[in-house]
């Protein structure tokens, strides 16, 4: 097994569409910054009034969702670039163990995206802290950073599940181009859609949602839904409905 996730590590780190996808989240986090410089000095020069109408400076909510898309998307490309070169049959004839290739990716994803979605959540957060720390709500929320930690935490962490939500989506599908249809879907266009319902099920569904789980998780969020643990719940279950059908599609179909 360890021989198979090192086999996984390497396949994943030799791919470009991995590093053009990590540079992505991180040009994001600029232009994140560079939009809570500009909030920030709005907000200096506003009136009492007008103040109360701004949005917080942090600019997690900027980037957090589209890192969501992109480490979902490299979940996904961890199989789909493998169909799609032709190189799955090598990999089986090495590997001839379907679920043991599975878990190795599967390992190898959540790890990389453990690391990569703290990082961005963090670093995220605390170039926000620098730029726009030292001032009231509704601009910054938090009085301290320790306050802010859950929240951060939690942000972090749906960026792993949305990875192995890709990595189970590509598994299903197999084709590149197909599997980022797909999230798209999930993580962009079904939560817009979920507001467009009737009242009281517009929030019951957005709730669920992929994108609006991690966000519960913060004590100051606006839309509370679910308690904490039926968050972590929702999003285990996401995790092992998608591997799980991704699997039993992988097992069951010639390569």
């Amino acid at each position: 097994m360890t021989d198979v996730i090192a086999a996984e590590f390497l396949k994943i780190r030799t791919v470009r569409s991995t590093y053009g996808l990590l540079a992505s989240v991180a040009a994001l986090i600029v232009v994140g910054v560079v939009v809570d410089i500009a909030m920030t000095a709005d907000w200096n020069g506003a009136a009492a009034e007008e103040r109360a109408h701004f949005a917080t400076a942090d600019a997690r909510v900027v980037v957090i969702p589209y890192a969501q898309f992109c480490l979902a998307a490299l979940g996904a490309l961890a199989v789909t670039a493998e169909f799609g070169t032709g190189m799955i049959r090598p990999s089986l004839v090495a590997v001839p163990d379907r679920l043991a290739m599975v878990a190795g990716k599967a390992a190898v994803v959540a790890a990389l995206s453990l690391v990569v979605g703290q990082l961005v959540a963090f670093g995220t957060f605390l170039l926000s802290w620098w730029i726009a720390g030292a001032h009231p709500a509704p601009l910054w929320l938090w009085p301290s950073v320790s306050d802010a930690i859950p929240s951060v935490l939690a942000s972090g962490l749906s960026v792993t599940v949305c990875a192995l939500v890709g990595l189970g989506i590509g598994l299903l599908i197999r084709s590149t181009a197909g599997a980022l249809v797909t999230l798209a879907a999930l993580l962009w266009v079904l939560p817009s859609v979920a507001f467009l319902l009737p009242v009281p099920w517009d929030l019951r569904i957005a709730a669920v949602m992929l994108p609006n789980l991690a966000p519960q998780l913060d004590p100051t969020f606006e839309f509370v839904v679910l308690p904490p643990w039926a968050v972590l719940l929702t999003m285990a279950l996401y995790i092992v409905a998608a591997l799980a059908w991704g699997t039993l599609a992988f097992t069951r179909r010639d390569a």
